[in-house]
């Protein structure tokens, strides 16, 4: 513990303090030696019973966390990767100081292809824009998206490590969530956790969403068709939302119902567009499907189950793997339509 005294600002990224290994007086020196530094790194102090000066002393400092035993790895890693988003410098807003777009994609039922839609979509952008870190694509399906596994990525950590703590959001700990999936391309999607939905308040899913914006070209969601306490505000925050649907009578019908639903909830004039995904062989026509819709369809993706399934199978966009693929086609061209739409002027989801 001496060693504190002789540190030097910069040489370390994060001290940590086993409190429960050293005497009182050892760690107090430690800690007026580390909060006399100039800049000192970051200080993680763990420990089962924690002298309430002691707590008090390391708070004061300017990046600094208690870690109460016991605690889980989990913990453990989200409390470090806090601190060191909170000492690293804050990311730069767009380049030039262009306005965010973001668009939100939903399936009207189960299977319908809304993930592979919103990656594809994703990974369109991010070649057209050629920019390092120029589209987020957001997983909101916090219990069991699939995203990072149609993407073969590992995920870095639980979206429920955001926890309540919607004030401490920013860009530098957003991006330590992340997950580079291409040179313009993060993914912020968490592992599997049933009880994730629970976990994250709606204020910290706002606040992640908001943050984004300010960070990234593109904000593509892959959005739950369940609601939640926060789905008509994230939605409210999109440019456009993307309504999926196959092509049987059951899916048309759910993707009407869903599509008004969100245009009189929201009651903004967004006009939620349906996307008619595996067209092929005898199912309903476009004009058959409109007819069910009563409404027009924004677009149809055609149907090519081996390069979707060879995709999901390798891990990465079908776009990297079966470029040629019809599916790609059609992916360009709707990427094409909407990026011609006028941008709304305040796209970013913000928590009252």
């Amino acid at each position: 513990m001496a060693h504190v005294e002789g540190l030097r600002a910069g040489n370390y990224d994060l001290v940590l303090i086993d409190a429960d290994a050293w005497d009182a007086q050892a760690i107090a020196t430690a800690i007026k030696a580390l909060s006399a530094m100039r800049q000192p790194p970051p200080v993680l102090v763990l420990g089962e019973k924690l002298p309430a000066g002691l707590v008090r002393n390391v708070l004061r400092m300017e990046a600094s966390d208690i870690l109460e035993a016991p605690f889980s790895p989990e913990q453990l890693t989200a409390a470090v990767q806090a601190l060191l988003a909170e000492a690293a410098p804050a990311a730069a807003a767009p380049a030039g100081g262009a306005e965010s777009r973001c668009w939100g994609v939903s399936g009207a039922v189960g299977g319908s292809g809304a993930t592979t839609i919103a990656i594809e979509i994703a990974y369109a952008l991010a070649a057209q824009s050629g920019k390092d870190r120029s589209v987020c694509l957001v997983d909101l399906n916090l219990a069991d998206g699939a995203t990072a596994a149609y993407l073969g990525c590992a995920p870095t950590t639980r979206l429920a490590d955001f926890g309540q703590a919607a004030d401490r959001i920013d860009a530098a700990m957003l991006h330590a969530f992340v997950t580079p999936v291409s040179k313009g391309l993060d993914l912020i999607a968490g592992v599997r956790d049933a009880n994730a939905f629970e976990a994250v308040s709606r204020e910290a899913i706002l606040r992640m969403l908001e943050v984004a914006c300010e960070c990234y070209d593109w904000v593509i969601l892959d959005i739950p068709r369940h609601r939640r306490p926060w789905t008509l505000e994230a939605l409210a925050g999109c440019d456009e939302v993307l309504v999926i649907s196959e092509l049987t009578v059951p899916a048309l019908l759910a993707a009407r119902a869903y599509a008004d639903e969100v245009e009189d909830s929201l009651g903004t004039g967004l006009r939620p567009r349906i996307v008619l995904n595996r067209m092929f062989g005898p199912a309903p026509s476009m004009a058959e499907s409109e007819k069910a819709l009563q409404r027009k369809a924004e677009a149809g993706i055609s149907s090519d189950w081996e390069a979707a399934a060879a995709s999901v199978n390798l891990g990465g966009p079908i776009a990297q793997h079966r470029p040629k693929s019809k599916i790609v086609k059609d992916i360009q061209t709707l990427v094409g339509q909407l990026a011609a739409q006028p941008a709304r002027r305040d796209p970013a989801p913000k928590a009252a």
